[in-house]
């Protein structure tokens, strides 16, 4: 038998299981309940944050009969997108205005059961100006049986002609605290351990998407590892060790250059590239930030246990404005290596501004207090004549 990926089987199937879209999913819900369903929906966001199954689910409940409940096996075929009454259209693949034409034609025809048929149509900002043209009136006055259900993670390239004539949901990215309770529930299911700090590495790099981070747990799955830990993610991925970071970050906190570039070249050493190295600091760089902003209590950042522990002491040695500076500094050598002949220069180079980070603002202090002339006598400036 054929193994199906988590982000499949632990897809929604009903309004009350939909995560992180709770709003959206009782308005739909309260729509479906009042008959005040409209003929097209526009649904908008980010990849796996549950656009495409929020319309299948959708489409069942328009489709369940008042009296009664839809056979399983008809559930089963409109959650799989295998339905014929749901269709479901690929507008990076049926983009053209041939397609268009094709489901306008098809839209004269009843469903074969239930009172609906309807199209959810993914990707539907890959369709080309005509194929939207040729949609225009169709999406203004389609026939009665027939409701439209778009998904986009681009809603800026639907045009305002399409857009006026839906009802607009936009989907937000899910916190990271509700991926990681998810994937605690799914590591129960599947009956396998996993560390706190591994579930929590792996929403965060979901960055709101469900799917990525069911999609990344499934190759930590695949490893066969009896218990998931933060290690295997790091070998997994080529992510720097927490550990070597912590010293990198200690050694910039020290304003020691030399033992800066040292933990550098050991992360570089372990195989992590420097870009990520540098993406990987700045991330930890931001939590420096916010617990130095807001306090060791805060919910901004999502570590937890000995790691936070470990993080709030590092804040403290630390200000603000430096913090900030760094992650700029970080940032801004990313974007420049990739354009570099040089870029292990770039890296080291910056490895060194980062550990002179506070010197570099005491100098700035020390010159703003001497005032605009002092810049000049320091150089040996003439005085001026009486």
């Amino acid at each position: 038998m054929s193994y199906t990926a988590l982000a499949r089987r632990y897809r929604s199937r009903s309004f009350d299981e939909v995560l992180g879209q709770e709003p959206i999913a009782r308005t739909l819900k309260n729509a479906t309940e009042s008959g005040r369903v409209a003929h097209a929906y526009l649904f908008c966001g980010t990849r796996g944050v549950g656009k495409t199954s929020m319309a299948r689910i959708f489409a069942c409940a328009i489709n369940t009969p008042k009296d009664g409940e839809l056979p399983e096996e008809v559930v089963k075929a409109i959650m799989t997108g295998q339905d014929q009454d749901v269709i479901e259209i690929d507008a990076a693949s049926n983009r053209g205005v041939d397609e268009a034409r094709s489901l306008i034609a098809n839209c004269i025809y009843r469903p074969m059961r239930g009172p609906y048929k309807v199209y959810i149509v993914d990707e539907v900002h890959m369709l080309t100006r005509e194929a939207f043209n040729a949609l225009l009136k169709t999406m203004e006055e389609p026939p009665e049986h027939v409701k439209f259900i778009l998904c986009t993670t681009e809603a800026h390239k639907v045009p305002a002609t399409i857009q006026s004539r839906c009802q607009r949901f936009d989907f937000r990215d899910i916190p990271t605290t509700r991926i990681t309770a998810h994937l605690a529930e799914v590591c129960k299911a599947e009956k396998v351990k996993a560390d706190d700090e591994l579930l929590h590495a792996v929403a965060r790099l979901g960055n709101g998407s469900m799917r990525d981070a069911l999609s990344l747990l499934d190759r930590l799955l695949a490893s066969g590892e009896k218990k998931l830990t933060i290690t295997l993610l790091e070998e997994l991925l080529g992510l720097p060790e927490r550990e070597l970071l912590g010293r990198l970050i200690d050694a910039l906190a020290g304003g020691d250059a030399r033992a800066a570039l040292e933990a550098a070249d050991a992360l570089l050493a372990k195989g992590s590239g420097q870009e990520v190295v540098l993406e990987s600091l700045a991330s930890r760089l931001r939590d420096l930030m916010v617990l130095c902003a807001c306090g060791p209590q805060t919910d901004l950042v999502d570590s937890t246990g000995d790691a936070r522990a470990e993080d709030v002491a590092r804040a403290e040695r630390f200000d603000v404005a430096a913090l900030s500076h760094m992650i700029a500094v970080c940032e801004s050598v990313m974007r420049g290596m990739r354009q570099s002949a040089l870029p292990r220069a770039l890296f080291d180079a910056a490895v060194v501004r980062l550990a002179m980070t506070e010197s570099l603002a005491n100098v700035t202090e020390i010159v703003t207090k001497l005032g605009p002339g002092a810049g000049l006598a320091g150089r040996g400036a003439a005085p001026k004549k009486a």
